[in-house]
This record gives structure tokens, C-alpha cells and sequence, in this order.
């Protein structure tokens, strides 16, 4: 009912607003030929009426929106030819078409600044072509540009593509992660922004990689040569609830500082799991395929998004300081405490049995990182990169679960410990040497050390009849340390050589070492506390495992007009040592063919097509030939045999861009076939007495033929009808893979399409209001079972700007689940509201925000894995209505 409220004023909305009438045409030059990228532009005769622009797409087509009734010059412009001017009267829509004249003379003035300018693959925006007053920060900003997408979760994407690297004029911020900057950068700040394809920090780079890497460069406003900016929000709510965030940047010609802080209790995250992953430290893009980050066992601790209470403490700092010409500074430390408790409950579906489960978790992570980068060019044609980062985090997990099988219910109590030290350090130099020959090469070192320690405690049977503990006590506490130290050192050095400018050779030659010691102590703390230690029953491990990998490869690059090909190989030799009880020495060659074939149409319609050979090895915990612990009813033992996964790879996609038709088009398939996998094997305890126990698992890992084979297939469509932007999504996965269990080998497939329609209005003075409906299908499907799943999620969004100074927020989703195996069918819905205020010229500003305005209890979900099926309820916070001062500075 609330969805159809809004849609109705939608309806009637738009079409008040819709008297709007069209221009469309071809620039051409004087030969006839049509002319890309050129500006055109409506400026109104009433100057207090926004500017039209459009650009020319590569077919030389433009469009332009007007006002019914505007009387308007339109000016088409591009460099090196005479500019035109053409008085028209907004009555009826027209057919214009225009013809360029080339220009021997320089312009003496730019009467009208362009909107937005390309120049080979950088793309200019003038944001204050775009921006109206009411934004707030950088997302604002974002997504008022033309082909420019801002998530929920703060990535950007630009014409279908993610922004990898994130700059703030021109200079990494805060190592290049989009989230932080889109969500604090404040709009006043923004000058123009820059979006760069084919991004390399490395200017002589550029063109020898395959990378998709694009950067989005933020210039800031140059009123004056040193200046402070920034802005503090407190905010105050019912039940104790608050919220105090500041954002600080200095800037000044040879040194930039920028300070985010953040402490709030309503389970706001500046920092989250995917966030993490961006400051895994990382080398050039010349290098990639050849290096693989982990970045430390730190991310499995910090996914908290829905919790019943949370506690966020996060500060950053970023300095980047110019100490010579040549020589360039730059670092970052960031420090995250966070508290929170959660409440789960799972029904989990077994191949034989049915478990009801809930667990309460309170958690408490700390974690810090720090960067330091130093840049020195001895001219333009050499570069060297010296980077060190460290991070460590301390974490403690306390949890209380109750598992019930066949009304015989468990309840055991666990705490987990957590330290884990990264420190990478790599130097990577880069040679220009003539036109035709470029170097590169770079030596890293990874330190990575994690220490787990982990009990559980109960007064009921727990891994009856695998693990070896004494029944007769009053309280069964078992133990588990559980330690890793991981120690890389790799080396690569490349030569590109560039035959002519449709030739290129590429040739690489690397070592990389991997040391791994992996330690684990089982054991059982009896009442009078001595020890029933495992290590008799064929527990506790000690294993050093090393695996050095010497490769060379050889590819070669070439362009045929519009198509562009790669090809080559990898030839490795893998030597790996096992050293335990027993010791194991191997040695293997693999050869791994890659292929890359790419067809650019134009700048904006390609496609691209990839097959890679892939191969990766375990880490050393799958070697070991002793048991440990996994969880409260699992056990697992290694595979000291195991050998190199392999498998292929092929990906093509497709993307489509037109700014005259307003269409966004986005394709992708993917297909991979593991052709030798490692995979769980499981046994249940099937055979025990005791119903509770005979979920209990013992687990080990085996090397499968065509262990596993995966598609995915997605397309993203965007496109604009007048002033309304429609938009579809649909998704289609079909996962295939090879499981043992209880020595019964079968084929388990999970399959699931999702599809998402919407449309958002576009008008100048309305409200943006986004409607659409998205839909998720699940089936899992065993030698036994079949599991179906469907959610289902309309949603809403409105976003107006009124009155010179209020900003009005409202978004609203209702989620309805459905199982269809137990015909159970449950909804919850979610909705956040603000209302803010910022009269002009002001630096205070007066918010009112609610969050959770139903007062849900929890959000239903559901997953699969290997051998189980579980639908999931996870308990979130209660309804916050808060009010919040803050002020720019």
C-alpha cells in the first residue's frame, strides 16, 4: 500500500513536470564526417534557467531536453573549429543538424566553460554545471554527473565501469579507497573531477597492461594557496543513542593532511569487510597475475552490519607531503574499535537431519593499519616506488549457542582469541629506456603471523567418539591453540618491447617463496585442572611447508584496427616440501596459456574476451596428516598428498555507452571448470546413540577430477526516456560441484537468478524518486533434497532539495521471504528518513534522522554450503530517531 501511495503521486508528478520538448541532430565537419565530443550547449535567455549540454556521441548524434516555451542559444563547439550559435525558440521539438568549419585562428576567451570535456581517455566534469546547492558530500556530487553510479556501500562506478583508484588532486587518498572519500569529502570543497581509463600511477606504463584499472581524480577548489576544510555532526537520540563523525582536510602546495573520525553507537561502519580488502597493501597494475595478496587473517572479524547493539570508534589520517621535486611522501594510519553483540538463529537442514541453533555473540576488534610510500623520480622516465605497511589486530569473541536435534538440545559456551601481525614491504623500480624498451621490476617480502586460542565449554556430550575427552567430569572445557606464520619473498622482473605501435613482446622472469608454519594443540582441561592432552589419540600438529615457484613467460600483443589480441603462457616450476611426522618432497611443471581479444568499436562500445589457465595450492593447514578441532561438532585431518588445483577460466564482456540515446549497457559471462580440485570430504556420526551428537563431522580434504564447474551470466541496462531513467538488472548462476559424503561421491548444484527493475526521475525542481522491485530465486539441489528459496524486495527512494535550504531523505525497502520446502513465508521492512537544514551562507546545519522507522526485529536470509542448507534470522537494531547539529568549517 505505502509502495502504491508512491507511485500514484509519481504518475501525476511527472506529469506536471513533463513539458518538455526535444533538439536532436549530427555534427559534422565540413568532409561530411561526423565529429565525436563535441560540446553542445542551451544556455537560456532567462539567466536564472540552468544550462542544457550535451556532447556528441561517436556517431556524431546529440539530444538536448528543454523547457517548453525557453527561448535559448545553442552553441556547438569543439577544438579546432569555429564555434556556431543557434537562437531557438522552444515551441516544437526539431531536427537540427550542424556543420563545423575548421578554424586557423585561437580563440581569445572560452565564452561558456564546457560541462564536461574528453580528451583521449580522461573525461572532464565542471561540477558546478551540475550541482545545485544541495549536496552535501562527494556522493552528492557524483551523482548528479552524467554515467556516473554511486552504491549504497560507496563504490563508483562510470559508465559501467568501477573506479579503482581514488585521487584527491591527484594524489591517492588514503591508498585510493572510494568509500571513505565519497562518504566524507565535503561537496563545497569539489572542483572538477577527472575520470581516467586505463589508469597507471606510472605514466611510461600506460598501454603496456591489460588492466581495467579507472581512476577518478577529485581537484579541489584553488581559492587560496593553504586552506583548512571540513566539517564536525553531533548527534543525540532516544535510548541512549549518539553519533559524532568529523571530517578535517589541510591543504597546501606541498602538503596534504585529511583526518576522519567517527564514534557513534547506532551500528554505523566507516570501515567494513570490503573496505579492508583495499588496504592489503598491492604492487603495479605491470604486475598483475603474478602476486596474489591475502593480507592477513584480520577481515573473518570485522562483517558486523547487523547487530542487536554496536559501539564504532574509527579514526584515519592521510598525509602526502612533496619534499623535493623528485622525491614524494606519503602514508596513512587507521585505527577501528568496535564493540557489538549479535543475535543468529539457524535452521539448518543436514542430508539426514534437522538442527535448530541459536547463538549469541558479543565481540570485541581492534584493529590498526599503517602505510608509508615514498616515490622518487630521478627524471621522467625512472621511477621508484619504496611501500611498508603493517597492520595487527587483537579480537575476542564470546559465544553462547544452544543446538537442538531431535529434542536433545546442547548448549556450549565459546571463546575465541585473536592476534595477527602483516608487514609487507616491497621497492619496485620502473625504466623507460628508449621508445622501444621499458623495465620493470620489484621485490616483496610478506611477514604474516596469526595466533588463534579458542575453548568451549559445556556440561553436554560434545564430539562423542571423536576426540578422545574424559566423559567422568562435571564440566568438559576443551582447548585449542592454533598458530600460523607465514614468510613470502618474491622477485619479477619484465621487458616490454614495443616493436612498433601495433607490436608489443612482453617477457617476464620471477621466483617466488612461500614459507608456512602451522602449529595446532588440542586438548581437555579436567576439573582439578590437569590436562587430557590429544596429542595420543593422533591430535596436534606441527608442520613446515615451502613451496618455491620459478616461472617465466612470454607474451606477445598486437592491434589490427579495432581488434586488439594477446597471447602467451607461463611456464612454472613448482618445488614444494612438507615436513611433519612424516616428510614429503615434490617437484611439477605447469605450463598456463592465457588469450585476450578485445574489439573497441569505439570509446564507448567494446567488448572484451579472456581465457586464462589458472593453477593455486592450498595453504599448509590442508597438509596436515594430524587432527584439530574446527568447530563445536566438527574435527578435520589434511591431505599431506594433495597437489595443485587447475582450472579454466574464460570471461567476455560487453559495454555499450551513448549519451544521445541515454543508454547504459553492461554484459557479462563467466565460465569456470576446476579440472583438478581440492574439496572437503565429510563422514557424519551417524551411528551415535545420541541424536544431538550424530551432526558431529569429521572432515578431510581430497583431490577431485573435474572437482567443480560454475556460470554466471549478468546485464545491467540503464536508460533515459525524457526525464525519467529506467533501469534493469538480471543475474543467472548455476554452480556445479563434486562432494563426498559418508563415502558416497555425488554432484551437488546450487542455481539462482535475480533480476531488479526501477526507474528514478531526472527533473531539475522535483523530488529524485527511485521506485523498483528486486528479486532473488534460489534452488540448491542434492542426490536427496531439493531447497528452493525466493525473495522478493520492492523499494523506494526520494531525495528533494526545497525551500533554499531543507533536504528531505527517505528510502524504504520491504523484504518478504519465502521457503518453499516448509511453506514458510515471513516479510520485514526497513525505512530510514532525514529532513536537514542548511540556510545558505551558513555554516551550521540542523538534522532530524530515523532509522528503522518500523522497528523491525530482524532480517531473514538464507545459504548454502557443501553438505548444508540453512535459512537464517538475524536479530538488528531497534528503531533510532536522533537530531544532529554540525558545522562546516
Amino acid at each position: 500500500m505505502k509502495i502504491n501511495y508512491i507511485i500514484l503521486f509519481l504518475f501525476f508528478s511527472t506529469q506536471l513536470w513533463g513539458q518538455k520538448i526535444t533538439i536532436s541532430g549530427t555534427v559534422k565537419d565540413s568532409l561530411n564526417n561526423v565529429v565525436p565530443y563535441a560540446n553542445v550547449i542551451a544556455k537560456p535567455k532567462d539567466l536564472s534557467k540552468n544550462l542544457q549540454f550535451s556532447i556528441t556521441d561517436n556517431e556524431g548524434l546529440y539530444k538536448l531536453q528543454l523547457t517548453k516555451g525557453d527561448t535559448v542559444t545553442i552553441r556547438i563547439s569543439y577544438l579546432g573549429y569555429k564555434p556556431i550559435n543557434f537562437q531557438f525558440v522552444a515551441s516544437n521539438a526539431l531536427k537540427k543538424d550542424f556543420i563545423l568549419e575548421p578554424s586557423s585562428e585561437e580563440l581569445d576567451e572560452v565564452v561558456i566553460e564546457m560541462p564536461v570535456t574528453v580528451s583521449g581517455d580522461t573525461t572532464t566534469y565542471k561540477t558546478d554545471k551540475f550541482v545545485d546547492g544541495s549536496e552535501r558530500k562527494l556522493r552528492n556530487v557524483l551523482k548528479k554527473l552524467p554515467g556516473v553510479e554511486v552504491t549504497k556501500d560507496g563504490s563508483v562506478t562510470v559508465l559501467g565501469k568501477k573506479i579503482t583508484h581514488m585521487l584527491v588532486d591527484g594524489k591517492k587518498f588514503f591508498g585510493g579507497n572510494s568509500k571513505l572519500a565519497v562518504n566524507n569529502i565535503p561537496a563545497n570543497a569539489i572542483g572538477d573531477i577527472e575520470v581516467i581509463d586505463n589508469y597507471n600511477e606510472i605514466a611510461f606504463l600506460k598501454g603496456l597492461t591489460d588492466s581495467n584499472d579507472m581512476a577518478m581524480n577529485v581537484n579541489l577548489k584553488k581559492d587560496k594557496n593553504r586552506f583548512t576544510f571540513g566539517d564536525v555532526e553531533i548527534g543525540k537520540g532516544n535510548r541512549d543513542f549518539y553519533k559524532t563523525n568529523a571530517n578535517l582536510f589541510y591543504y597546501a602546495p606541498k602538503t596534504n593532511i585529511n583526518f576522519i573520525g567517527n564514534i557513534n553507537n547506532i551500528g554505523e561502519q566507516t570501515m567494513s569487510f570490503e573496505d579492508y580488502f583495499s588496504f592489503s597493501g598491492g604492487v603495479n597494475a605491470v604486475f598483475k597475475g603474478n602476486f596474489n595478496f591475502r593480507g592477513g587473517d584480520f577481515s573473518q572479524f570485522m562483517d558486523h552490519r547487523d547487530v542487536l547493539t554496536s559501539t564504532q570508534k574509527f579514526g584515519a589520517l592521510n598525509i602526502t607531503k612533496t619534499a623535493t621535486s623528485k622525491l614524494d611522501i606519503s602514508g596513512y594510519v587507521i585505527f577501528s574499535d568496535s564493540n557489538t553483540s549479535s543475535f543468529v538463529e539457524d535452521f539448518n537442514e543436514y542430508p539426514t537431519l534437522i538442527e535448530e541453533r541459536t547463538n549469541k555473540t558479543d565481540a570485541q576488534n581492534l584493529l590498526g593499519i599503517a602505510n608509508l610510500n615514498l616515490e622518487y623520480s630521478p627524471n621522467t622516465k625512472e621511477k621508484w616506488h619504496a611501500r611498508t605497511q603493517i597492520k595487527r589486530t587483537d579480537n575476542r569473541h564470546d559465544n553462547n549457542l544452544a543446538s537442538l536435534v531431535s529434542n536433545n538440545t546442547n548448549t556450549i559456551h565459546t571463546d575465541k582469541r585473536l592476534t595477527a601481525i602483516f608487514v609487507n614491504q616491497n621497492i619496485e623500480w620502473h625504466k623507460r629506456k628508449s621508445v622501444k624498451h621499458t623495465f620493470s621490476a620489484v621485490i616483496n617480502y610478506v611477514f604474516d603471523t596469526t595466533d588463534r586460542s579458542t575453548s568451549w565449554t559445556t556440561n553436554h556430550p560434545i564430539l562423542q567418539g571423536l576426540i578422545p575427552t574424559d566423559n567422568s567430569q562435571d564440566l568438559t572445557r576443551i582447548f585449542q591453540e592454533r598458530n600460523t606464520q607465514q614468510q613470502n619473498i618474491d622477485g619479477v622482473f619484465k621487458h616490454f618491447w614495443e616493436i612498433n605501435n601495433s607490436n608489443h613482446i612482453y617477457s617476464t622472469v620471477g621466483n617466488k617463496l612461500l614459507i608456512e608454519d602451522f602449529f595446532t594443540e588440542d586438548l581437555q582441561r579436567l576439573d582439578n585442572d590437569s590436562e587430557n592432552n590429544f596429542a595420543t589419540s593422533g591430535f596436534n600438529n606441527d608442520l613446515a611447508f615451502k613451496l618455491n615457484d620459478a616461472f617465466t613467460g612470454l607474451h606477445y600483443k598486437f592491434r589490427i584496427g579495432i581488434f586488439t589480441f594477446k597471447q602467451g603462457a607461463f611456464l612454472h616450476n613448482y618445488n614444494w616440501n612438507i615436513n611433519q611426522q612424516t616428510q614429503v618432497h615434490k617437484n611439477k611443471w605447469v605450463v598456463l596459456p592465457d588469450f585476450l581479444a578485445k574489439v573497441e568499436f569505439n570509446k564507448s562500445k567494446t567488448i572484451q574476451f579472456n581465457y586464462n589457465l589458472k593453477t593455486s595450492f592450498s595453504d599448509a593447514s590442508r597438509f596436515t596428516n594430524q587432527f584439530y578441532l574446527q568447530s563445536y561438532n566438527s574435527v578435520f585431518r589434511g591431505n599431506e598428498n594433495l597437489e595443485n588445483n587447475l582450472f579454466h577460466s574464460l570471461n567476455i564482456r560487453y559495454s555499450r555507452f551513448s549519451l544521445y540515446r541515454g543508454l547504459v549497457l553492461f554484459a557479462n559471462l563467466s565460465y569456470n571448470k576446476q579440472i583438478r580440485g581440492v574439496r572437503n570430504s565429510v563422514v557424519f556420526d551417524t551411528s551415535n546413540p545420541n541424536p544431538s551428537q550424530q551432526i558431529n563431522q569429521f572432515l578431510t580434504a581430497k583431490l577431485f577430477n573435474n572437482a567443480s564447474e560454475d556460470f554466471i551470466a549478468n546485464i545491467h541496462l540503464e536508460k533515459d526516456i525524457k526525464n525519467i531513467k529506467y533501469k534493469f538488472d538480471v543475474g543467472y548462476n548455476d554452480s556445479r560441484f563434486i562432494q563426498e559424503i559418508d563415502n558416497n561421491i555425488e554432484t551437488n548444484i546450487n542455481r539462482s537468478y535475480n533480476y531488479e527493475v526501477g526507474l528514478e526521475t531526472l527533473y531539475e525542481k522535483f523530488p529524485t524518486i527511485e521506485l523498483g522491485i528486486n528479486q532473488d530465486i534460489g534452488r540448491f539441489i542434492s542426490h536427496n533434497t531439493t531447497s528452493k528459496f525466493i525473495t522478493t524486495v520492492p523499494f523506494a527512494k526520494i531525495d528533494y532539495y526545497f525551500m533554499n535550504g531543507f533536504i528531505f531523505n527517505f528510502e524504504y525497502r520491504k523484504n518478504i521471504y519465502n521457503n518453499k520446502d516448509f511453506s514458510q513465508k515471513n516479510s520485514y521492512e526497513i525505512a530510514n528518513t532525514s529532513l536537514s537544514f542548511n540556510k545558505e551562507n551558513s555554516a551550521w546545519s540542523f538534522k532530524i534522522s530515523g532509522q528503522n522507522l518500523f522497528d523491525a526485529r530482524f532480517k531473514q536470509s538464507n545459504r548454502f554450503s557443501d553438505y548444508l542448507v540453512s535459512d537464517t534470522k538475524t536479530f538488528i537494531l531497534p528503531r533510532i530517531l536522533m537530531f544532529s547539529v554540525g558545522y562546516n568549517l
